[in-house]
């Protein structure tokens, strides 16, 4: 998984739970996506947002790890057809670190309906086809491997019987186009911006909880599948934070599985390398090019970008494949706005 039920506080209620975040070039602009409440955890009473939650996206034009812009949705509580109504808030400079920054309302509208405002910001939120696939039995490998420091072990696995666990599977996108005048105007001109996701709860001392917070893909599948209170913490804190806080961890836990696999001279020094790219935490994009997650560079995450063969590559330092690809995703993106998958029934289980 990508950040699919990734820890016991997202698992707590699945519609603050960030599965994936994107951010590509649109047809007017850059596209922001994160994806939420995702059917393979089953029915619940009230799918879509939170009423009492925060979902953003975080912006770093300079490259501090500090977040410059923030773009804030918030959703009232469902009416009886299932709709929601949003506003959109944009918050920047140093109120941009602040939950409680009223900020600027730059959009509102209502879910199942694309919002488009004169200065050409659009905006869609609803139910959408997900369009990340993985591997069960190489997801589980991998994950023993970083946990246990040994091999990937997929002695039993045939990869002519790969399957996607979420063929078929819904989430609950948002999905936000930013004009590039508009971008360039709030970062100061600069084309190249980290980008991260948070999900918060409001708290009933009047704070705003942590539970979510989504950066570079595959993560915490590497890290955290058998190490559920890492799984919480990396969903709180910030980016600035990360190498100091988490470093050590995934170092070791690289250096574990690379010294196995036997690819490096001196593991460490590898994983390390690897511990400084993936912290901090955001999501590498050059303003008004087109997105690429690849293996020599990251810029952005296309909605068709094959993250976990890279980032289980990278971190192994040795190949690893699916065994399956976009091909697998039973809804296709589209390239025309909101871009996401439409939504479809169900036809697989996990």
């Amino acid at each position: 998984m990508s950040h699919h039920l990734d820890s016991p506080i997202a698992r707590q209620d699945i519609r603050l739970d960030i599965t994936d975040l994107y951010v590509f070039r649109g047809q007017t602009g850059t596209v922001f996506v994160i994806n939420v409440c995702h059917s393979i955890f089953g029915p619940i009473p009230a799918p879509g947002y939170h009423p009492e939650g925060m979902y953003e996206f975080k912006v770093d034009a300079n490259n501090d790890a500090i977040e410059e812009v923030t773009y804030r949705l918030t959703f009232d509580e469902r009416d009886a057809q299932g709709n929601q109504r949003y506003v959109v808030r944009c918050i920047t400079g140093k109120d941009a670190v602040d939950p409680h920054a009223p900020g600027v309302v730059v959009a509102e509208g209502t879910t199942g309906k694309a919002t488009v405002t004169p200065a050409g910001l659009r905006v869609w939120a609803d139910k959408a086809g997900d369009p990340f696939w993985i591997e069960p039995d190489v997801l589980h490998a991998v994950g023993h491997a970083f946990q246990d420091g040994t091999t990937v072990n997929l002695s039993g696995w045939d990869p002519a019987g790969a399957k996607n666990l979420f063929a078929g599977h819904t989430v609950y996108s948002i999905v936000l186009e930013v004009p590039d005048q508009e971008l360039f105007a709030l970062t100061c001109g600069s084309r190249r911006v980290g980008v991260w996701a948070v999900s918060t709860l409001a708290t009933d001392a009047g704070g705003w909880r942590s539970i979510n917070r989504v950066g570079l893909p595959m993560i915490h599948p590497l890290f955290t599948q058998f190490n559920e209170d890492l799984g919480n913490r990396l969903n709180a804190g910030r980016p600035s934070d990360d190498f100091a806080t988490y470093g050590e961890t995934v170092i070791k836990a690289v250096a574990g599985a690379v010294a196995a696999n036997g690819t490096a001279e001196d593991p460490r020094a590898y994983a390390e390398k690897v511990a400084h790219r993936f912290f901090p935490n955001m999501l590498p994009y050059e303003i008004g090019t087109p997105a690429a997650f690849g293996f020599a560079d990251w810029n952005g995450r296309s909605l068709t970008d094959n993250a976990p063969n890279v980032m289980f590559s990278l971190a192994a330092n040795t190949p690893i494949q699916l065994g399956i690809g976009k091909e697998s995703v039973t809804s296709k993106p589209s390239s025309t706005f909101p871009y996401v998958p439409s939504a479809h029934t169900k036809t697989a289980t996990a």
